[in-house]
C-alpha cells in the first residue's frame, strides 16, 4: 500500500513513528514537517489529501492536536473521506461503513503504541460491498450534486435556487432531447475553475497577453487530444459553440455571396446552415437539397446531380435530425467530381463517431465542425477539425476573424471530456446509446407511431405526430406533463409551422449516460405511447410521471 502521511508541529514525533513502523511493509511518503517548530495543519492536510484524491496514495494519515482540524482540512477534497478515529472500532466502522481513506488522529487523544494499532486496523479493514453502505458511501461522495456549488447559498441565493432547481428537475425527470446529454463532474469542475479568470487571446505560444502558460497548457491537451481521438491533423478548440465553429469554417473560405449546398432546416438541417433567420442565410447564398420524399434519406446520386448543376464553393453535410447513417465516403467522392470544400456538422454524432459506432467524416472532409456537449457529453462549447493546409486560414478566422478572448476554462473542460472519450467504456457507452435508440424507436412504433425514415441508426428518431391528430407541440407538451422531455421538431416536407410541427424528436444520450438500458427503453417508449394514445388525459400524464420518477430514482444523474 502506498501511505501518505503528516500532521502539524504538535504530531510530529507520532508522525515520525508511524512512518517507521508503517514503512516496513508499506511505501511511506512523508508530506513533513520535519520539527516541532509552529506550522499551519492546513498546509499538510492538504499535501496529503492530494496524494489520496490524485491516487497516488492508497490512504492518508494526518495528525494533530485533536485530529479535528486536519479532518476539516482534508475533507474539502473530492474523492477524499477523512475520519477520526480515536480507537480501532471506529477506524473499523470508518473503512467498512463509510469507505474512509483518510485517518485523522489526536495525538493528545491517544497513546503513541495505540495510535499505531489504530493505523494498521485501519489500513487493514477492507470496505464493506453490502449494498446499502455503498449507496450511502455514494450520496455521501455525491452530495446531490448540490455540494459544487454550495458556496452559492449565502452569497447569492437567488442563482443558487435556479441551480438547485435544475438539480432538482434533471432528477426527476427522463430526458430524451437529443441535443442533451449530462456532463461528468470533471468536466463541470473544469469549466467551473479558475482559468475562467484569463484572458487568452491567440493561441498557445503567440498569446496578447503576458501570464498565459497555464492557458497554453489546457488548450494544448484540449487541441492534442482531439486530434488524437478523432485522427485529425488540426483542431481548434476556442469556438464558443457548434455556430461558431460552422461560422469559423465559412469566414476561412468563403466571401459574402459564395454559395453553400446544405440539407435544408425543415428536412433536418440546422439553423447555422443556411436558414434566412441566420447569419448563414444572410450572408451567403444557400442551395438547399432534401431527404428523398419516399425513402426520407439522403439520396446521394441526386446530391451529386445537384452539386454538379450548382456547383457550390461549399458542400455541407450533418444534421441535427437525421436519424440515419451519412456515407461520407460517397460526399467526398461527389465534393470531388463537383469540385467544392467538402464540410461536415458533426455535432449530434461526434460521440457515436468517437466511439466507433459511426463512420467518422474526418478522413474525408476538408472541415469537419462539432458541438462538444450532445452525444460527445463535455462542456457546452464548440471545435473545428481540418486539414492542415486548412489550419492558418481556420485559426485566423477564429481569432481575431470573429472571437477575442477564448473561455479556457470552457476548453479545459473540452480536454477533460476527450481525455474521458479515450478510455475503452466509451466504446460501449457509444454502442449502447444506438441500442438504447433502436430499442426505443421499435417500442413506439409497434405501438402504431409513424417514424421518419422507418427507423434509426444512430441516437435519434423523429415521432410523425401529426397521422394521430395532433401536433408536436402539442405532443411535446402531453409528455412534458408526464416527466417525458422530447422536443417538437419538424418532419421532412412539414405542412405544419415551425412553432406546431408535425412530428417529435427523441434522442437517447442522456438517458444512457444515466445507465439506462433496453429493458428501460421498451417502458419510456410504452409510457410515451400511453401519453400520446391519451393525449389530453391528465391522469395517464398523472399516472406516467409517478412511473418514470420510480424509475430514475435507481438511475441517479452522474
Amino acid at each position: 500500500m502506498r501511505i501518505s502521511i503528516g500532521s502539524d508541529h504538535s504530531g510530529v514525533e507520532l508522525k515520525s513513528l508511524l512512518v517507521r513502523v508503517l514503512s516496513g511493509s508499506h511505501t511511506v511518503l512523508d508530506r513533513g514537517p520535519s520539527e516541532r517548530a509552529s506550522c499551519d495543519y492546513p498546509d499538510y492536510a492538504i499535501a496529503v489529501a492530494k496524494d489520496v484524491a490524485a491516487g497516488d496514495a492508497d490512504f492518508g494519515i494526518l495528525i494533530c492536536r485533536s485530529g479535528i482540524g486536519m479532518s476539516m482540512a482534508a475533507n474539502r477534497f473530492q474523492n477524499v473521506r477523512a475520519a477520526i478515529c480515536p480507537t480501532t472500532d471506529a477506524a473499523v466502522v470508518s473503512r467498512q461503513h463509510n469507505g474512509a481513506n483518510v485517518l485523522c488522529i489526536g495525538a493528545d487523544v491517544v497513546s503513541a503504541e495505540y495510535a499505531v494499532e489504530i493505523a494498521e486496523t485501519f489500513i487493514s479493514t477492507p470496505v464493506d460491498g453490502d449494498a446499502r453502505h455503498v449507496r450511502r458511501r455514494w450520496k455521501l461522495e455525491r452530495s446531490q450534486r448540490l455540494s459544487d456549488c454550495s458556496g452559492l447559498m449565502k452569497s447569492d441565493p437567488e442563482v443558487y435556487a435556479a441551480i438547485e432547481a435544475q438539480v432538482r428537475q434533471e432528477d426527476a425527470e427522463i430526458n430524451l432531447i437529443a441535443s442533451e446529454n449530462t456532463s461528468s463532474r470533471a468536466c463541470r469542475e473544469a469549466a467551473g475553475s479558475v482559468l475562467m479568470n484569463k484572458y487568452a487571446e491567440g493561441y498557445p505560444g503567440k498569446r496578447w497577453y503576458s501570464g498565459c502558460l497555464p492557458s497554453d497548457a489546457a488548450e494544448e491537451l484540449a487541441r492534442n487530444r482531439a486530434c488524437r481521438l478523432f485522427g485529425a491533423e488540426h483542431a481548434n478548440v476556442q469556438p464558443h459553440c457548434g455556430s461558431s465553429a460552422n461560422m469559423a469554417v465559412y469566414f476561412a473560405t468563403l466571401n459574402p455571396g459564395d454559395s453553400i449546398m446544405a440539407l435544408s432546416l425543415d428536412q433536418g438541417g440546422h439553423l447555422s446552415h443556411g436558414s434566412p433567420v441566420n447569419f448563414s442565410g444572410k450572408i451567403y447564398r444557400i442551395i438547399p437539397y432534401t431527404v428523398d420524399r419516399k425513402t426520407e434519406m439522403l439520396d446521394y446520386d441526386a446530391i451529386e446531380r445537384q452539386a454538379l448543376e450548382t456547383r457550390p464553393k461549399i458542400l455541407l453535410t450533418g444534421a441535427s435530425a437525421y436519424p440515419r447513417k451519412i456515407d461520407f465516403r460517397r460526399v467526398r467522392e461527389i465534393c470531388d467530381r463537383a469540385g467544392c470544400i467538402m464540410m461536415v456538422d458533426m455535432a449530434h454524432i461526434a460521440g457515436l463517431v468517437a466511439g466507433g459506432v459511426h463512420e467518422s467524416p474526418v478522413p474525408y472532409a476538408d472541415f469537419v465542425t462539432t458541438t462538444t456537449h450532445k452525444t460527445l457529453g463535455g462542456p457546452r462549447g464548440g471545435m473545428v477539425l481540418c486539414k492542415e493546409k486548412w489550419a492558418k486560414a481556420l485559426d485566423s478566422a477564429v481569432f481575431p476573424g470573429m472571437q477575442g478572448g477564448p473561455l479556457e476554462n470552457i476548453i479545459a473542460a473540452k480536454a477533460v471530456c476527450f481525455g474521458e472519450w479515450m478510455r475503452p467504456e466509451k466504446k460501449e457507452y457509444a454502442r449502447q446509446i444506438v441500442a438504447n435508440c433502436a430499442v426505443l424507436c421499435k417500442t413506439v412504433m409497434d405501438r402504431g407511431y409513424r417514424i421518419v425514415s422507418g427507423g434509426t441508426d444512430n441516437h435519434l428518431f423523429l415521432v410523425d405526430v401529426k397521422a394521430g391528430g395532433m401536433t408536436g407541440k402539442d405532443a411535446a407538451a402531453a409528455l412534458d406533463a408526464a416527466g417525458v422531455i422530447v422536443n417538437k421538431n419538424a418532419i421532412p416536407f412539414d405542412t405544419e409551422s415551425p412553432f406546431r410541427t408535425s412530428g417529435i424528436r427523441v434522442g437517447t444520450a442522456s438517458v444512457t449516460t444515466r445507465g439506462m438500458k433496453e429493458p428501460e427503453m421498451i417502458k419510456i417508449g410504452t409510457w410515451i405511447a400511453d401519453v400520446l394514445d391519451n393525449i389530453a388525459d391528465t391522469a395517464v400524464q398523472a399516472r406516467v410521471k409517478h412511473e418514470a420518477a420510480e424509475l430514475v430514482a435507481k438511475f441517479p444523474v452522474p
